[in-house]
C-alpha cells in the first residue's frame, strides 16, 4: 500500500492534501470538466464532419478549454494549503475556478453553434449577447481567480 501524499500545510504541520475540503471539491470539478472535454470531442468531429452544423475550430476550443480547465483547477486545489486563506477563502476561490472553467466550456460550445465570436461588440445581437455572457462568467471571475491565487500566497501579516 503506498502512503497518501502530503503537502506541507500553511501552518507548518503536515496536513493531507484530502483533509482540505476545497480542494477535494476542486479536484471532484476537475474530473467531471476532463471527463465533459473528452466527450467534447465528439462535438468536434461532428462539426469537423458536418454532422453538426457548429464551426469545427470554435468546438474545438471548447474540447480544449474544458481540458485545459481541468488542469487549471487541479493546480489551485494542489497549491490551496500552501495559501494563506481560510476554509471560507478556499471555498470562494474554489467556486470562482470552477465556475469560471465550466462557463468558457459551455458558452464556447454554444457559440460553436452559433458561429459567433463573442470577443468584442460588433453590433450583432447574438455576438454581443455572447460577449456580455463570456465577461461576466469566464473573463472577470477568472481574472478575480487568477488574482486571489495569486494573493494567497503573500505571507500573513505577523
Amino acid at each position: 500500500m503506498t502512503p497518501t501524499p502530503h503537502l506541507p500545510s500553511p501552518a507548518g504541520s503536515d496536513a493531507p492534501l484530502a483533509s482540505v475540503p476545497a480542494a477535494r471539491f476542486m479536484a471532484h470539478a476537475a474530473a467531471w470538466l476532463l471527463l465533459i472535454g473528452l466527450l467534447t470531442g465528439g462535438y468536434v468531429s461532428a462539426a469537423m464532419t458536418g454532422k453538426v452544423p457548429a464551426d469545427p475550430q470554435m468546438a474545438l476550443a471548447a474540447h480544449l478549454n474544458a481540458l485545459l480547465g481541468a488542469f487549471f483547477l487541479l493546480g489551485v486545489a494542489w497549491t490551496l494549503p500552501m495559501l494563506r486563506y481560510g476554509a471560507v477563502g478556499q471555498q470562494r476561490l474554489a467556486w470562482l475556478v470552477i465556475v469560471a472553467n465550466f462557463a468558457n466550456w459551455g458558452v464556447t460550445c454554444v457559440k460553436a453553434w452559433l458561429r459567433v465570436s463573442g470577443v468584442d461588440f460588433i453590433g450583432q445581437p447574438t455576438n454581443d449577447a455572447i460577449f456580455v455572457v463570456l465577461t461576466l462568467s469566464v473573463v472577470l471571475p477568472s481574472l478575480a481567480a487568477a488574482g486571489a491565487w495569486v494573493y494567497g500566497f503573500r505571507r500573513p501579516h505577523a
